[in-house]
């Protein structure tokens, strides 16, 4: 998908919905509030958004309902139910009613982009969250055609090699990576002991700038004797 990621957002609190529309569209995408099921259905169906966030509790019908009729009527883009209940019951009926994720109140902005890109991911391929040049790490954006890390409105100063490595590693989410490989992905030759090493301090770099604790990282993981691991 070249063109921006559309999501329809069906939720009544107008400082969440606020909340996550502002959110939404720092990390490049498209989002079209509705406060009530009927008119969210109604969106959905004349100009059919590649996600749907569907609060359960609606003024007019549930989110059940909801889900139910978009199903109904053919439309099977990914939908993320949103709930501030914790019954178990609950997640599975929306399950059962189509909906193919399920995100309980109080949530992070971090957490659901996480959820959003993954069920982009399912559904269109890996790069389908906003346009190609865009990568997503939980809250962070990198914007290739720029060369630049985003932390929301916060703009990340990496050098240009620890860029490189943050783009590899994003683009092999979940995936073990040797230093050997960094090596050859990022200086485009063949690894030694002293440029293996030299991976290690720019990933002690890296983490020193986008990780909230350095000293307990949570989104580049060393892999003991085998290298690094970005989470997904």
């Amino acid at each position: 998908m070249t063109q921006k990621t559309a999501i329809l957002l069906i939720e009544d609190d107008p400082g969440i919905a606020h909340s996550l529309t502002a959110g939404l569209g720092q990390a490049g995408y498209t989002v079209y509030w509705k406060d009530t099921g009927s008119d969210g259905l109604r969106h959905a169906i004349d100009h059919n958004p590649h996600l749907i966030i569907l609060d359960l509790r609606l003024p007019d019908q549930s989110g059940f309902d909801v889900c139910r009729q978009l199903r109904q009527k053919g439309l099977y883009q990914p939908i993320l139910m949103l709930t501030v209940q914790r019954d178990e019951m609950d997640k599975v009926l929306g399950l059962e009613m189509g909906a193919d994720d399920y995100l309980t109140k109080p949530y992070s902005l971090r957490e659901l982009l996480s959820r959003v890109r993954a069920l982009l991911r399912r559904a269109y391929g890996e790069f389908s969250a906003a346009d190609a040049d865009r990568l997503y790490l939980g809250d962070l954006t990198l914007d290739r055609s720029s060369n630049q890390l985003r932390r929301g409105d916060e703009l990340i100063n990496l050098t240009p090699t620890e860029f490189k490595i943050l783009v590899y590693l994003a683009r092999h989410p979940g995936q073990a990576l040797s230093r050997a490989q960094i090596v050859e992905a990022v200086w485009g030759h063949d690894a030694d002991v002293e440029s293996e090493r030299t991976v290690n301090v720019h990933i002690r770099r890296l983490r020193e700038k986008i990780e909230l604790d350095p000293g307990q990282p949570t989104l580049v993981l060393t892999v003991p004797g085998i290298g690094y691991r970005l989470v997904k």
